[in-house]
């Protein structure tokens, strides 16, 4: 089968169009014929070998972690599903394995797409929508509180407006000129161009300010969350897991380490089934393409998420 892999830690020149082996199902997993894959962020954290600490030196290694696709095959003990039934989730991004025409995962790991989404569409939501899910609790209220969004208008951020609002949550958010529309239709009841005004001095105070963009970690921002309230940020670095664990700190802080999750998945597709939840998908490209779409993903000026088509389908 073919594969986007990748030899040694480096630029996006490293990834390759190859074939590799093709993957068994074993047991409690099934086998995906992949339709659509989507990039994060942090597919270039590990490719570039920021994380080689934790990730090791075992190459080649297939990129990407998002899917959508069908159940071909099924391994020994799996339940519940049936050949041709189409399916969503994402694997360790530590380990990928994303980006090829079959993988193998856990059954637990996946659920069933909606009918009203397109595979792309399907393969843009579970890492990110499960940092949000998981960065605000599915089952909290948000009922009357005040929540800031910095970096509004990515992968992360469009499904948090969303999410928040979900969950009652009065939404502010900020982004650059260029997006405040899309962000304004997403929900969000107030938008800041943080081109034009500094979010350290918004003087507002704020339930939960989620640090999507990755630059106002807690120090920077404690004046604008109230007493009881919180920090959460989605980068795993020292000083924000030091702000994280820290007794002294007078605002709680999180750092959101996404773990894959059926009960999650399965909400979010409810969420996406009923029309609550809208994916954005900024570009799709081929297979083919994935250096081109990486590189695209690292300027951060994607509106969204960015796919990749792993296997054409007429829609009609």
């Amino acid at each position: 089968m073919k594969a986007i892999t990748y030899h040694r830690y480096g630029s996006v020149e490293e990834l390759k169009l190859e074939q590799v082996a093709m993957p068994r199902p074993k047991r409690g997993e099934v086998l995906v014929q992949v339709v659509a894959a989507a990039l994060n962020p942090i597919d270039s954290v590990i490719r570039s070998g920021h994380l080689k600490w934790m990730t090791g030196w075992q190459f080649p290694r297939i990129a990407g972690s998002d899917f959508a696709g069908t159940v071909v095959d099924k391994g020994p003990g799996v339940e519940g599903y049936s050949n041709g039934d189409p399916v969503y989730g994402f694997l360790n991004p530590e380990l990928g394995g994303a980006f090829a025409e079959y993988l193998t995962i856990n059954v637990n790991n996946i659920a069933r797409i909606p009918l009203n989404l397109k595979f792309e569409e399907a393969a843009s939501l579970p890492l990110a929508a499960q940092t949000v899910v998981q960065a605000f609790g599915s089952s909290n209220s948000y009922q009357g509180k005040r929540v800031f969004i910095h970096g509004a208008s990515g992968g992360v951020g469009v499904l948090a407006i969303q999410i928040a609002k979900i969950l009652g949550a009065e939404v502010h958010a900020s982004c650059s000129y260029r997006n405040t529309d899309l962000v304004k239709k997403l929900g969000a009841d107030q938008v800041v161009d943080y081109t034009q005004q500094d979010i350290r001095k918004l003087g507002e105070p704020y339930d939960v300010f989620f640090d999507v963009y990755g630059n106002m970690p807690l120090y920077k921002v404690a004046h604008q969350i109230i007493r009881g309230g919180i920090h959460l940020s989605t980068i795993p670095n020292p000083s924000n897991f030091l702000q994280a664990f820290n007794p002294l700190k007078r605002r709680a802080a999180k750092v959101v380490v996404v773990r894959s999750r059926q009960n999650d998945l399965e909400q979010i597709a409810n969420w996406a089934e009923t029309g609550k939840l809208i994916p954005v998908i900024d570009r799709v490209w081929p297979m083919a393409e994935a250096a081109i779409a990486q590189a695209y993903l690292e300027t951060k000026r994607a509106k969204g998420k960015v796919v990749l088509r792993i296997r054409s389908l007429n829609y009609g």
